[in-house]
């Protein structure tokens, strides 16, 4: 009884499903919801908070120890991360982290966190690793649904496959499977369509709800008529904001957002059509759905004439010739639903295809990139009616399984016999019959399948009755005796009955040619390129770059392929990828089905041990060996344990490394060793020990050898330095002379003056010797030139040039004034080109967007320098700020004063224009709105709030000095002002430069922002009348300016024309108004 609790059921001395149950019982009743079974992680759903995620645990889990802490699914991302680094025991390889449990065992809040930590793991301030963490509520608000067995039940499978390069995250890709498009039509009892309709009528304001062209919830077919209740219209409110922001950071741009919000209310408005038949048997829509149509055309950007008869008829060619086939209601009600269906699956598909995109558009196709791998699938369902979808959920889950006892047993045990490893087998239970039931050609089921629907008269009843001819002996097979299509498959994880209504019309997933056709000529672009796009073989949506002139051949080619045969090739190449990267297993446990906390319902829990394998699983985890290297691959990794070069790949070497560590237990085969998973760990750990001795090794070497060099070089500054010193001494040495010398002489010339006032006789001349010959004139030009000539530098020493150590030396220190290096000239023209180039970024894209009212906010301070940002905000108090822009790069800096520093933030202008401090999870559409936002929610990881601006300073010449230094000549001011007016811009002129250089041609910079009170007032004389006529203006731009709907009058008058409809329709009816039919706020008529 001791070790029922144990970290590792590995470890539990009496292995049998008592002892199991009540170890996994016993930790979850101590909220322990996580538990090793040797390398694998069990995982049960408490089905509440705990505050086992916190920053705090995240860093524990990083580079730890397995036994040093608990089990945690944080460790298997720390695993997984590590063993792609080549860090555990084995060389760099690819990983993959495969998930699997049945719906509501917590797989979608598993990979979540999955995607967290290794973000962390990797983290390198990139916006990449945020756009990363996105994703996920991106994709959950469109495919994920509440079902019967879970509140956020994933509607589609994905694989997220990041791509790392060396440590950190360069890129990411989503792998989509089979949504469950058909939730958009139809939901049983207690269910619920997809999570973006109800966050879209819950969070749009009413506003956009008519741009959009959206009414009471309420009155929506596809909804149900039913709407969340009161309380729980805040959580979805809140829940479309975290999804709009999330389209904003992972690059959505605006219209695009337009666009597709638009082509879901069309959805919506589409299954409000009805249709009756006239008395001359014609297919007509109902009077009440007048409105609808035209609403629905013109959400859609198509015509209203067109959109009905692709509803009311087929048009088809034979030999050249339409054919149009009329309707009947029923064909028609399909007709629609299958135009919702197709629309709201390719609006997914793009989704997908449009984060692939965003995320991997800076890739290197010509580096090697490493790759983790993350499985999120839907899990095993058994509802009471079970449906296609289930079938191909139910069919992934079974390759899941094969996988996993492909890894764990088949392989594992094949290898023990052929290694002549002694070995007791270890039976399990073998889905292999299950999978060839479904994949066998010619005569699987989903062979079967495509078979029937090729054929335009079959119907599901043939098909259930192929089934039971086929296979009747199948011991995976049961036949059902009943008058509807059903048959009962026996998966690994119980009996499952299948009801086939409507498996050939699914799997066939036709969409006629006219309504194709229809979309494409759309004049809502999205809907256009969605039509135009083509579909893989595992059924992707490929958006076309090209023009859209061949859209049908491709179209065509790509569509053969039936729903199962796309999603039959998927699964191939999703286990080809799995099965070419090193797995690392999680399996999720659903504790009850009510989906309440602290309760844990012993059957149910029981029922998915045996059915998961986790007993044999134990077993084999316990006796066998998880890690068996090949000899070549053993040596070459821990070769360095034996402390000598060139050591032979070997099998005796193998025998050599493993004598001299402590490792028992371990075999050795013929062409490889075994091991138990705890021994990988333990040679990392003896790889460490040796790596952190060879970094003290390193250290000292660099140390000394360092200091080797920079004693040289500083015996030689010195020896520089005394030659200075000898040299100003013997020029002051020189000088002094020359004083002395010009002091005589000055006073041999005061002698003779005084000799000469004195009154003397005139001297007689004495007889010339010889007559003087006259000197050459160059010999005289040159003496009188030659005192005015520049003395002429000694030549520099080589010892005197830069050395490495002199890259933290600023040009101001004593040593490079000794050194005397200038700037690198390649380098300063690099950086100028660069300013430049941010210049006219700044100029051609963004001055617009910040100036408000003419003139520039108080916080924004141009291009200044980090160095003078700091010494304006070094005397401010706590909380003020400043904006500058990026010196070298086309961005921003936020400038914060701190408690004891300024910290600087980086503000990222991201492909769809908005703004993004570095390591936020949070876009804005503009800088001021980045201040408003972030003056109420600090900037992590600090949490500083934005309290005081930090305002200009005109009279300062060095606030804008960077940006004068590329200023263009200023733009003259074309209108005149009053000359108090030029008084005062003379004392801002700094700032009005800025504004004149920035401002879009044609306007004058306003100084009103900057005026006292009374210079205001003179100049409001003059504009005092235009001012009551530029708001309505400036409103009417903004309006101008914002993304709306191609067709938005036609929405608008479709929106009233319904409202009309409703009214009168209640008149006639003689009934007291509901409030599904009451008019809708924004269609009321303010002037009834």
């Amino acid at each position: 009884m001791e070790g029922r609790f144990l970290e590792d059921l590995a470890g539990l001395s009496d292995l049998d499903e008592k002892s199991l149950l009540e170890s996994l019982t016993g930790r979850f009743s101590r909220n322990h919801i996580y538990t090793y079974i040797g390398d694998i992680l069990v995982a049960v759903n408490p089905f509440k908070q705990l505050p086992v995620y916190e920053k705090e645990v995240s860093e524990r889990y990083k580079c730890h120890e397995k036994r040093s802490l608990p089990p945690h699914i944080f460790a298997v991302a720390d695993r997984a991360y590590q063993s792609m680094l080549g860090r555990l025991g084995t060389g760099p390889k690819n990983q993959c982290i495969v998930i699997s449990g049945e719906s509501g065992a917590g797989k979608t809040e598993s990979t979540k966190l999955l995607l967290r930590q290794l973000m962390e793991l990797c983290r390198a301030n990139s916006q990449l690793e945020r756009q990363i963490l996105q994703v996920n509520p991106l994709l959950e608000a469109f495919g994920n649904a509440q079902t019967v067995m879970n509140d956020n039940s994933s509607r589609f499978g994905k694989y997220i496959q990041l791509r790392f390069q060396s440590s950190s995250v360069k890129g990411a890709k989503i792998n989509e499977y089979l949504l469950e498009k058909s939730r958009v039509v139809h939901q049983d009892e207690g269910e619920r369509n997809f999570h973006i309709f109800y966050c879209m009528l819950a969070g749009i304001s009413p506003q956009d709800k008519e741009m959009y062209g959206l009414l009471d919830p309420t009155q929506y077919r596809y909804l149900n008529g039913r709407f969340v209740q009161d309380h729980m219209v805040q959580h979805w409110s809140a829940k479309y904001a975290e999804v709009s922001n999330a389209m904003d950071m992972v690059g959505f741009e605006e219209q695009e957002k337009v666009d597709m919000m638009t082509i879901l209310a069309g959805i919506l408005s589409l299954g409000n059509i009805t249709f009756e038949m006239t008395d001359s048997d014609i297919l007509k829509v109902t009077e009440k759905s007048q409105g609808w149509l035209k609403a629905t055309a013109g959400q859609f950007g198509v015509q209203e004439e067109e959109l009905l008869r692709c509803l009311t008829c087929t048009m088809s060619v034979t030999r050249g010739e339409s054919i149009h086939r009329l309707h009947n209601q029923q064909q028609a009600e399909d007709a629609r639903d299958s135009i919702a269906k197709v629309v709201y699956g390719r609006v997914f598909g793009w989704i997908v295809s449009k984060i692939n995109e965003l995320l991997s558009h800076k890739l290197d196709s010509d580096v090697a990139l490493s790759e983790i791998g993350i499985l999120d699938i839907f899990g095993f369902e058994n509802f009471a009616v079970n449906r296609f979808e289930q079938l191909c959920i139910n069919l992934a889950n079974e390759q899941l399984q094969y996988f996993f006892n492909h890894h764990i047993f088949l392989m594992e045990q094949n290898e023990y016999k052929e290694e002549n490893i002694q070995w007791e087998t270890i039976t399990f239970k073998d889905n292999k019959p299950i999978l060839d039931l479904f994949l066998t050609k010619p005569i699987g089921i989903l062979s079967l399948l495509d078979e029937q629907s090729a054929f335009p008269q079959a119907t599901d009843g043939n098909f259930v009755d192929k089934l039971n001819s086929k296979f009747k002996a199948n011991s995976n097979f049961e036949v059902v005796r009943s008058h509807s299509p059903l048959f009962t498959i026996v998966h690994y994880a119980g009996k499952v009955q299948y009801n086939a209504s409507g498996f050939l019309e699914k799997n066939r997933d036709n969409i006629p040619a006219n309504i194709r056709t229809l979309f494409i000529n759309s004049v809502t672009p999205l809907l256009s390129v969605l039509f135009a796009a083509t579909i893989s073989r595992t059924g992707t949506l490929m958006p076309r770059k090209a023009k859209l002139q061949a859209v049908d051949d491709n179209f065509n080619s790509t569509r053969k392929q039936s729903v199962g045969a796309q999603f039959k090739h998927s699964l191939a190449v999703l286990m080809e990828k799995m099965f070419a990267a090193s797995p690392h297993f999680i399996r999720c446990i659903k504790p009850n089905s009510n989906k309440l906390p602290d309760q844990l319902d012993s059957k149910l829990v029981m029922d998915q041990l045996r059915y998961n394998g986790l007993l044999e699983t134990i077993r084999i985890r316990r006796e066998g060996f998880s890690w068996r290297p090949f000899f070549k691959e053993f040596a070459q990794r821990y070769c360095i344990l034996l402390l000598k070069p060139d050591v032979p790949l070997d099998k005796e070497s193998c025998i050599s490394i493993l004598n001299t560590t402590e490792l028992r237990g371990w075999k050795c085969g013929s062409s490889r060793l075994f091991f138990k998973y705890w021994h990988q760990e333990e040679l990392a750990c003896l790889l460490e020990r040796l790596g952190k001795a060879a970094v003290v090794i390193q250290k000292n070497y660099r140390a000394v050898s360092c200091r080797r060099k920079y004693l040289i070089l500083l015996a030689e500054v010195r020896r520089q330095q005394q030659a200075q010193r000898e040299r100003e001494e013997m020029e002051e040495e020189m000088r002094r002379r020359q004083l002395l010398l010009e002091e005589e002489e000055r006073k041999r010339q005061l002698f003779m003056e005084q000799e000469n006032k004195r009154p003397v006789s005139p001297p007689v001349p004495l007889p010339r010797k010889k007559k003087p010959e006259p000197r050459p004139r160059s010999i005289l030009t040159g003496i009188a030139q030659s005192s005015h000539l520049a003395p002429v530098p000694r030549p520099r020493s080589k010892q005197f040039e830069a050395t490495p150590f002199d890259n933290d030396l600023q040009e101001s220190s004593d040593l490079m004034n000794v050194l005397g290096r200038p700037e690198d000239e390649q380098r300063a023209r690099e950086k100028l080109k660069r300013r430049s180039n941010t210049i006219r970024w700044f100029k051609e894209t963004q001055a617009r967007k910040v100036v408000r009212n003419g003139t520039f906010p108080c916080w924004f301070h141009g291009m200044i320098t980090r160095r003078q940002a700091e010494d304006l905000l070094i005397d401010k108090p706590l909380g003020c700020f400043l904006i500058r822009v990026g010196q070298s790069r086309e961005g921003y800096t936020l400038s914060y004063r701190g408690t004891n520093r300024c910290r600087h933030y980086m503000v990222e202008m991201q492909s769809n224009g908005k703004y993004v401090i570095l390591g936020e999870d949070r876009a804005h559409s503009s800088l001021p709105d980045l201040v408003q936002h972030h003056a109420q929610v600090g900037i992590k990881p600090f949490m500083e709030l934005l309290t005081i601006p930090c305002g200009q300073q005109s009279d300062h010449e060095s606030d804008y000095e960077e940006l004068k230094a590329m200023m263009p000549p200023a733009m003259q001011n074309s209108n005149s002002v009053d000359s108090v007016e030029a008084v005062y811009e003379e004392t801002d002129k700094v700032h009005l430069e800025l504004q004149r250089l920035f401002l879009p041609p044609g306007q004058t910079p306003g100084l009103d922002a900057h005026k006292p009170p009374v210079l205001r007032r003179v100049s409001d004389r003059r504009r005092r009348l235009e001012a009551a006529e530029f708001e309505p203006m400036e409103e009417e731009t903004e309006h101008k300016d914002r993304p709306i709907p191609r067709l938005y009058p036609s929405i608008r008058l479709a929106m009233r024309e319904i409202q009309q409809i409703q009214q009168q329709f209640s008149a006639s009816q003689e009934q007291p108004a509901v409030p599904s039919q009451k008019p809708w706020g924004p269609w009321r008529k303010k002037d009834s």
